[in-house]
């Protein structure tokens, strides 16, 4: 049996869960002689959130890193599930899922590297970044033609809202 295209699985999505470190962020981090570390995010991949949640979908964040800026800029959004410092990301999804009684067959998971693989393995549609590694594009249903932190998770979230009829391309009243 021929696998579905992945444009098939759009339409059941009702949550987007997203790793951190190469999938919101191009996965390079900057070291300060105090030793923090900062990221840098797209404005368009959080413009992408924002419209999801206005829309009323969930957006949850699995990450393995814990910074704590990164919880702050998500919360800005509207993202409310956001767990950091995630060594098994299958318990953190299992909570959400459990907490909020969705179905894994209406999630939408972008991961990039090892750690996102077990977990991409068990929800409905597993995608990435262009720049993912082997393993991770080899079990991804789509990969994006946007690289981490560069307009990846706009570029599935835009997808999604498109195929629901859920983005608003009539911006002009509420920007004019």
């Amino acid at each position: 049996m021929e696998d579905k295209s992945y444009k098939e699985y759009l339409e059941h999505i009702t949550t987007f869960i997203f790793d951190v470190d190469g999938v919101l962020t191009d996965g390079t981090i900057t070291l300060t002689t105090s030793g923090e570390m900062l990221r840098t995010m797209h404005t368009k991949d959080g413009f992408a959130m924002k419209t999801a949640i206005d829309a009323g979908f969930n957006i949850c964040i699995i990450s393995g890193g814990s910074n704590e800026g990164v919880r702050v800029r998500l919360e800005g959004l509207g993202v409310k599930d956001v767990y950091l410092g995630a060594h098994n990301k299958i318990e953190q999804l299992n909570e959400f899922l459990n907490n909020n009684s969705i179905k894994t067959e209406n999630v939408l998971y972008m991961g990039d590297d090892i750690p996102d693989y077990p977990v991409m393995k068990l929800v409905g549609l597993p995608c990435c970044p262009q720049d993912a590694v082997p393993e991770i594009k080899g079990i991804s249903k789509y990969v994006s033609h946007k690289n981490g932190g560069k307009g990846a998770v706009r570029d599935v979230i835009e997808q999604v809202l498109k195929v629901q009829g859920k983005w608003n391309t009539d911006f002009s009243a509420k920007y004019d």
